[in-house]
């Protein structure tokens, strides 16, 4: 009897288990339906708005689906010649800064990951310490004037080509998934420090490698900032996001200037929106292809060995 009772009761247990286990599952999704949602609802909102007629997007009418369909604002973007220049200088210098970047934070997170190495801990407080503190605008300005690289092609790949965040993501990893004991055979073997960095180190790294190519990039792609300040008198060196801009505030002049009357001006806010459509959908091109990396790379980054 006390058997009995007792399978009774586990199965009871079991029962509630089972149910308990259903409803937090339901609940993780719920969640993760609503956050997939908050990010895919403003693109559609964007996309809904690019192709609508600019009445409808005037009056607030336009959400998710579009309105009196029409390409007026792409037409118009596309109609800026300078705008494939744009989008070629965008490429070239997205293309050259990650390459470059991910080069100079693998060289330095490497050596500083070892723990042979001497005054490892200062040289990485070094780094870190421009992660929090910086010269500012003005100084940036006067120092990259002084040298020479307004309206260059170096001044949108150079200066941002290392990052102290990625930088540290780098380090970590490297500490965590390279061990001392491989080094050191590999040192036995008569390897020298680049034969290590170029056949186990890059070999075992492709995953946070491609994870920062990842940051690099979209964070180069989406800069307009310093472009905006060191890009003067060479327009065609002005990138993509860069181009957009000035094209979004002189609609927003024209149509201030505009009288009643006056012939049809596109309206900046579905010109804001066919831009932002125009901008953003070559990075996320590139997404697929590091997808399989991207959360292996993060979580091997983010803990520390």
């Amino acid at each position: 009897m006390e058997a009995k009772l007792q399978s009774k009761k586990l199965d009871k247990k079991l029962v509630k288990n089972k149910i308990s286990d259903k409803i937090a599952a339901f609940i993780i999704h719920l969640i993760l339906v609503l956050t997939a949602l908050t990010c895919v609802l403003p693109f559609l909102h964007v996309f809904a708005k690019s192709v609508s007629n600019e009445a409808y997007v005037i009056a607030n009418k336009v959400f998710l689906l579009p309105k009196d369909f029409t390409l007026t604002a792409y037409k118009k973007v596309f109609a800026d010649t300078s705008i494939l220049r744009s989008f070629y200088v965008s490429v070239v210098v997205t293309i050259l800064f990650t390459i470059l970047g991910i080069i100079i934070t693998l060289c330095a997170a490497y050596p500083l990951s070892r723990k042979g190495l001497k005054g490892r801990s200062f040289f990485t407080f070094l780094f870190m310490f421009t992660m929090y503190f910086s010269a500012g605008i003005i100084p940036e300005y006067l120092l990259i004037n002084n040298l020479g690289l307004l309206d260059t092609w170096a001044v949108l790949i150079l200066p941002l080509a290392f990052s102290p965040y990625n930088f540290l993501i780098m380090k970590t990893s490297l500490q965590s998934t390279i061990p001392d004991s491989l080094i050191e055979s590999a040192h036995l073997d008569g390897a020298t420090q680049f034969q290590i960095l170029r056949k186990i180190v890059v070999p075992l790294s492709k995953p946070i490698l491609a994870t920062l190519s990842l940051f690099y990039a979209v964070g180069r792609w989406n800069a307009y900032q310093d472009a905006l300040f060191y890009i003067k008198q060479d327009v065609s060196l002005r990138p993509l996001q860069l181009k957009m801009y000035y094209l979004v505030v002189s609609a927003t002049e024209s149509l201030q200037a505009a009288s009643e009357g006056a012939a049809q001006i596109t309206n900046p806010e579905v010109l804001k929106a066919a831009c932002i459509m125009f901008a953003t959908l070559p990075i996320i091109c590139i997404y697929p292809f590091v997808q399989k990396f991207f959360v292996q790379g993060t979580m091997i980054g983010s803990v520390k060995g």
